[in-house]
């Protein structure tokens, strides 16, 4: 019998998460009971596209960064999903999640007119390939945790890069993958100026005070 997921693309699939997702109040736990233990990836796909939208909502980074970690370890370990109580059932404010969500959808019907499946499936099959998205998909995480939240596209270069890992590994297209490890160098390139430029910066600011003593 034919995978209803084939009949289905991925952008169907997750707007109809977020159509589900209705009510005053939104938790991570709902967004899961909504793709269910077996949609850990497109549960982590859809946690990428709040931050496909330059527009922060305060909290929502930490929340949803360490549930897409967690996936990437329960991937990495092969065993199911777990989350602490405090993390399944925080609310969120609900509206503007929702309309976070549909903004990011436009970034999945791009990634769908150039993701294919099946490609250069020696990078996305087998358990060893497993083992080495996963642990590229954890780092990727934690890079969207890290505290620069307010800088502009600290937030958008994992999160893309994370879109990629997600559906490479739900489609198997090796190509996406790559893409994905395309997105963390340029986040690792990119924070390591953020971070060099800062200690200049606080540098330059000591001697010019030191000078002045």
């Amino acid at each position: 019998m034919t995978d209803p997921s084939y009949r289905t693309t991925l952008g169907d699939r997750l707007e109809a998460v977020i159509a589900g997702l209705d009510g005053d109040s939104l938790t991570l736990g709902q967004m899961l009971d909504h793709v269910g233990t077996q949609g850990l990836l497109l549960l982590a796909a859809l946690l990428t596209l709040v931050f496909l939208i330059p527009v922060s909502i305060p909290g929502v980074s930490t929340i949803f960064g360490a549930a897409i970690l967690l996936i990437g370890v329960s991937r990495l370990l092969d065993r199911p999903l777990w989350l602490p109580a405090r993390l399944r059932n925080r609310e969120l404010p609900a509206e503007r999640v929702r309309e976070m969500l549909s903004r990011g959808m436009t970034w999945v019907h791009r990634m769908e007119r150039i993701s294919r499946r099946h490609r250069m499936p020696g990078l996305a099959a087998g358990r060893a390939m497993d083992i080495v998205n996963s642990l590229a998909f954890i780092f990727a995480a934690i890079l969207l945790m890290m505290p620069f939240g307010f800088i502009p596209f600290s937030n958008t270069l994992p999160g893309i890069a994370l879109l990629f890992y997600a559906v490479g590994m739900i489609q198997r297209d090796g190509v996406a993958i790559l893409l994905g490890h395309l997105g963390t160098i340029v986040t690792v390139v990119y924070f390591t100026f953020l971070i060099g430029g800062g200690g200049w910066a606080l540098l330059a600011l000591w001697q010019h005070f030191t000078s002045m003593s």
